[in-house]
């Protein structure tokens, strides 16, 4: 029996490896381009001994690409500011309105109720191609065209219906008697909501929270057509790096890495929330 144990440890161990090895393979070998040149990158056959370079990060920061053309202004730091800025404004308004939206969906029962539920997933399952013609002339009329105020509203699309949908489960796994007993004690629909109900779905906000903020920060084609160089953000800046002298994969390699680094920092952050009990032992309805 012993000897059967130590051997499934050993399975179970090498079968990880390998799936570690899968998933961050791509990952690694990223990180390793960000410190060679082109030259190295594209040299047959590829070797992971090299002389590391910063130049490619140098780049990025200063904002200054040197090519075989000459050298090329590029704005990847403005971008990485305008993710940040995209990203972070649209996820806090998005949970400002989901959250109590999920949560009159999950506790009250209205006519229309689930159709409008439905009505706003299904923004998230239309292709972006297929709203961004008519949001580009309601832009131009509205005055909304390369503005911060009007990509955030855009990138609704993307969080809002998230974060609705997901919360709303959480809000549902909750009984509604652990209310109802805070309520009976005087307290009001608010002071209720705010100190029983978001307290116990808060591993569930968070992960909504982080899953729209990922799907945010990658977002491409809104910000193509409806912002300008300004405004873009760094998934889209990083065509830049496609020159008339060729593909600079070291600069992109790095900047992957720096753009990535956000996300990454933040899951590690909340994921001490994420595996916290829901309900924290309350009794299910």
């Amino acid at each position: 029996m012993e000897h059967r144990t130590t051997l499934e440890r050993v399975v179970r161990a090498f079968l990880i490896g390998i799936v570690l090895v899968f998933f961050m393979f791509p990952i690694v070998w990223v990180v390793l381009m960000s410190f060679q040149t082109n030259d190295q990158i594209l040299r047959i056959p590829p070797s992971v001994v090299f002389e590391p370079t910063l130049e490619n990060y140098r780049a990025l920061i200063t904002g200054r690409l040197e090519t075989q053309a000459g050298t090329l202004d590029i704005r990847f730091m403005q971008n990485l500011w305008n993710s940040f800025v995209l990203s972070v404004s649209s996820v806090a308004l998005a949970l400002a309105l989901g959250v109590p939206a999920a949560y009159a969906f999950a506790r009250f029962r209205f006519r229309l109720g689930e159709d409008i539920a439905f009505t706003l997933l299904s923004f998230r399952f239309a292709p972006p191609l297929l709203v961004l013609l008519p949001l580009t002339l309601y832009f131009q009329d509205l005055g909304l065209s390369d503005t911060y105020v009007g990509l955030v509203w855009v990138y609704q699309l993307i969080c809002l219906p998230l974060i609705l949908w997901i919360v709303r489960g959480y809000f549902e796994d909750v009984s509604p008697d652990i209310e109802h007993a805070y309520r009976t004690a005087g307290h009001g629909w608010w002071t209720t909501f705010r100190r029983i109900s978001i307290p116990l779905t808060a591993p569930g906000i968070a992960a909504a929270g982080l899953l729209a903020f990922i799907f945010a920060w990658n977002n491409f084609i809104f910000a193509l057509v409806l912002a300008s160089a300004d405004k873009q953000p760094v998934t889209v800046g990083a065509l830049a790096f496609v020159t008339a002298s060729g593909i600079q994969y070291g600069q992109i390699a790095a900047a992957i890495v720096l753009s990535i680094a956000p996300t990454l920092a933040l899951a590690l952050y909340t994921q001490r929330y994420l595996v916290e009990g829901l309900s924290l032992g309350a009794v299910k309805g």
